[in-house]
């Protein structure tokens, strides 16, 4: 990317890689998902690109957003796609789900599919996406749940804001999701960074500098900000100037409040903060910044994005120490992974929630996942040169194996399938551990090059993979980082359930010193946990919920790439925990390979 003396944003790439919009020369358009009665936003201050669900899943305005324990329903628009309600539980209703090819099969262009759900006993942010491809980089939008009785844990702010943290793209997004399928480009990068669809004023895409998303707040009123990273490579740092935040909530479950002047939100988390105006009134941005891995893990352009946070009746005048330009914060460095380390360390649950006493008793379960990156032969050669060579495809994987979406038929349909006739297509199990132990850490393995330390870990195999769990077991995962290829975090996400993060570390996972560490008192529930760079992260559920749930990375190159696998849980004994049979009106595969 060339970037410009303002942030302009102008790829060099090929013609065929860019479709010009009629209201934006060098803008890439997706397919438009036509709404009923969604509105295009015309002024900074509308949050138009936030609440697009809120208007499908009740009806009504934005202020009077999904109360906890409605039911809710929207339709998949016109486009070849699955559309995920990140992070809603999905109780007793995986196929509303959304996963293309492990729930249903993709909504077929010119057809539409309504899903419908239950966000009973979940309050808070979440959000929905495309889950096809890499569609959701266009298709996204926030899912705001707020308590029945209207009280919450902690003062009740004036106002909701959403904050989407998003990408502009001006590349052909298949193409995109094709190549990292292929082994991975890392030229595919996004054109900026957004807040809320906008730009901001780094940026002159059109020759002219875009507009920031503007917040107008008033002296001495509290403000609540649903965070949600909607971006497909890199968690973010937020902040803005001369404000602290009270972190209250993550991934709709609320959290022990406490102040912090950043955020760290990865791919596919949701982190709700309280923002008081008390600041002297005036102009401050509001920046977010992607961080990376510094070398020698491959380098990205940086990535940043400004609103502004306004106050209402600011005198904009010297003498006051208040100009026209808003006043910008001092942001991290874009390669210090620990301040993401240290916030999500400081993320803490409420006490007294009824499953902690379940998972401190027997573990069921247990799975130590390695996450990293391998190769496979080209033209499925049962041998090839390595390290770079060309002769080899670069793969994604959890513990040595690639995951490979089914072509045929859903991970779901085949298990209602295998009811009656005992079928189950080629699934295999995800092994409890890696085939072999090394340094997962060690910093040699990252260069991918010929005779290099990595060589002879690389040897990977694709399948499709999945671990059966019966109802109501107690599961303890450990996903470890590596530096097979690159040293990045990984902000794992598993669909149909919270979990608890008891732990995390860097360096190797040793349990032998680590589980005296796990917190078992007041544990932080959420459905993305951030794996650290060249670290582990801790996990035990309840797998109480019937189904076939995808487990995943977040990163959207891991999950092309393979860093994937399926959750199963059996029906438990009674109907009420029993998966109900498909919908009739279930997307039907077409255009299948045979």
């Amino acid at each position: 990317m060339v970037r410009g003396p303002a942030g302009t944003c102008r790829e060099e790439a090929g013609e065929e890689d860019v479709k010009p919009a009629p209201d934006r020369p060098n803008a890439y358009r997706a397919p438009e998902a036509r709404v009923p009665g969604a509105r295009p936003s015309q002024k900074s201050d509308e949050y138009s690109v936030g609440v697009l669900l809120l208007e499908l899943l009740t009806g009504r305005s934005p202020e009077q957003a999904s109360p906890s324990g409605s039911s809710a329903s929207f339709s998949g628009p016109s486009a070849a796609e699955g559309q995920k309600a990140h992070g809603v539980k999905q109780r007793l209703s995986c196929w509303d789900d959304g996963a293309g090819m492990i729930t249903q099969c993709p909504i077929q262009p010119n057809t539409t599919f309504t899903y419908r759900f239950n966000v009973t006993g979940q309050e808070g942010t979440l959000w929905w996406h495309a889950h096809v491809s890499i569609l959701r980089a266009t298709l996204h939008g926030i899912i705001i749940i707020r308590p029945k009785s209207g009280s919450y844990p902690f003062e009740k702010p004036h106002m909701d804001v959403p904050v989407i943290i998003g990408e502009w793209w001006q590349r052909d997004l298949m193409k995109v999701d094709k190549n990292f399928s292929n082994g991975g480009h890392f030229s595919d990068n996004p054109a900026g960074a957004t807040i809320n669809g906008k730009l901001g004023d780094l940026y002159n895409c059109s020759g002219f500098v875009e507009d920031n998303f503007v917040l107008n707040v008033e002296q001495g009123k509290t403000y609540m900000l649903r965070l949600v990273n909607a971006v497909l490579f890199s968690e973010y740092y937020f902040k803005v100037a001369g404000h602290k935040f009270t972190v209250v909530g993550a991934d709709a479950n609320y959290v022990k409040p406490y102040t912090t002047d950043v955020i760290a939100v990865a791919p596919g988390e949701t982190i709700d903060v309280l923002m008081v105006a008390d600041a002297p009134p005036c102009r401050y941005y509001m920046v977010a910044l992607a961080n990376q891995p510094p070398a020698p893990d491959p380098q990205i352009p940086v990535f940043m994005s400004r609103g502004v946070v306004q106050y209402k009746n600011a005198p904009i005048d010297v003498g006051n120490n208040c100009t026209k330009e808003a006043l910008m914060p001092e942001m991290p460095n874009q390669h210090d992974t620990m301040v993401s380390f240290y916030f999500h360390g400081n993320l803490s649950g409420m006490a007294g929630h009824p499953l902690l006493a379940q998972i401190k008793g027997h573990i069921d379960e247990h799975l130590f996942i390695a996450l990293g990156k391998g190769s496979i032969c080209k033209g499925n050669k049962p041998s090839c040169k390595r390290g770079g060579s060309g002769e080899a495809i670069e793969v994604a994987y959890m513990n040595n194996v690639s995951f490979h979406l089914p072509e045929k038929m859903s991970i779901l349909e085949a298990r209602q399938y295998a009811k009656t006739n005992g079928a189950f297509m080629g699934v295999q199990d995800l092994p409890s551990r890696p085939p072999r132990s090394f340094n997962f850490t060690d910093p040699a393995l990252i260069p991918v090059v010929p005779g290099g330390k990595l060589e002879e870990l690389e040897a990977t195999r694709k399948a499709t993979t999945m671990r059966r769990f019966a109802h109501n077991a107690v599961v303890e995962v450990v996903f470890q980082s590596t530096a097979t290829m690159q040293s990045d975090s990984n902000p794992m996400h598993l669909h149909g359930h919270d979990f608890f993060v008891l732990a995390q570390g860097h360096g190797n996972y040793n349990p032998a010193r680590d589980v005296s560490g796990y917190n078992l008192v007041d544990p932080a529930l959420k459905n993305t946990v951030q794996v650290p760079r060249l670290g582990w992260a801790a996990i035990r559920f309840v797998a109480d919920n019937p189904g076939a749930w995808f487990m995943h990375c977040h990163f959207e190159f891991h999950i092309a790439m393979g860093m994937a696998t399926v959750f199963e849980v059996a029906n438990g004994p009674t109907v009420d925990e029993t998966l109900p049979p498909p919908p009739s009106d279930l997307p039907k595969c077409t255009n299948v390979k045979e």
